[in-house]
């Protein structure tokens, strides 16, 4: 799906959207073809809004072993908390609700050119400022699968992140086609993000600790933080590993 050229992109109004997400009612429109787990494209309609949207139900998950079966679609959820807390608005809205096939998480569908992704618009400069905060977006999610076709050009002339089942591990798992500003300084103004972010999961009672604690184990929401601390500790943008497996397979 693509906006024509000579159509202004549509802005969404995220409060509407969310709220649809959480309480329209769903209507699966089929099954997304080439997902590791089931993904149905369906739409959400709540009052005068119908609102396209990807459903992830947690019984469609494949297991991993390195991951806590039934928990992708709370990552999913937890991605889009963090980028919102941070004030980039990377990650599109969504929520985890209850539908036909259980509970999962309930995605706002980004109308984008399918034939674009990061390996075709990485040196556009209209990109540059997003790619940045994505670059730092995926280090403190801990993204083990951030490929080239999960980054989208948005009809609303936006870059939009998606796909995080396998975010917030423990462990170290960056894995990432996201690595040309490895080692160059994080801008201040990137810092101040992080650092307002930082306070806001020291604060228990925040809003963003309470809706990650429903998401996130106590281990992993350590390791947010941690991880956090560590940016603006280093205030430079993180570099591969020569020990570890630093990109995703596919790549795209």
């Amino acid at each position: 799906m693509s906006t024509p050229p000579d159509e202004k992109p549509v802005q969404i109004d995220e409060r509407a959207v969310l709220e649809a997400l959480q309480n329209g009612s769903i209507k699966e429109k089929g099954l997304l073809p080439y997902s590791s787990n089931y993904s149905f494209l369906v739409t959400v309609e709540s009052d005068d809004l119908e609102v396209p949207a990807v459903y992830k139900p947690r019984k469609g998950e494949n297991p991993l072993w390195d991951f806590t079966s039934g928990t992708l679609c709370q990552r999913e959820t937890a991605a889009y908390v963090v980028s919102n807390a941070l004030g980039w608005d990377l990650v599109p809205p969504t929520v985890l609700r209850r539908g036909k096939h259980g509970i999962g998480s309930v995605q706002f569908y980004i109308d984008h050119d399918t034939s674009e992704h990061y390996f075709t618009f990485q040196c556009d400069a209209r990109y540059a400022d997003a790619l940045r905060k994505l670059a730092l977006f995926d280090y403190v999610v801990n993204n083990a699968d951030r490929k080239s076709g999960h980054c989208l050009a948005g009809s609303d002339m936006r870059i939009w992140a998606i796909d995080h089942g396998i975010c917030f591990h423990t462990e170290y798992k960056l894995r990432t086609v996201i690595w040309e500003f490895s080692g160059q300084a994080i801008e201040p103004e990137l810092l101040d993000d992080l650092d307002a972010f930082c306070d806001l999961l020291g604060t228990v009672n925040s809003p963003v600790v309470q809706k990650l604690t429903m998401l996130l184990d106590g281990a992993e929401l350590y390791a947010l933080a941690d991880r956090v601390e560590r940016l603006l500790q280093a205030q430079s943008y993180p570099a591969p590993l020569t020990y570890k497996r630093n990109y995703p397979w596919p790549p795209v």
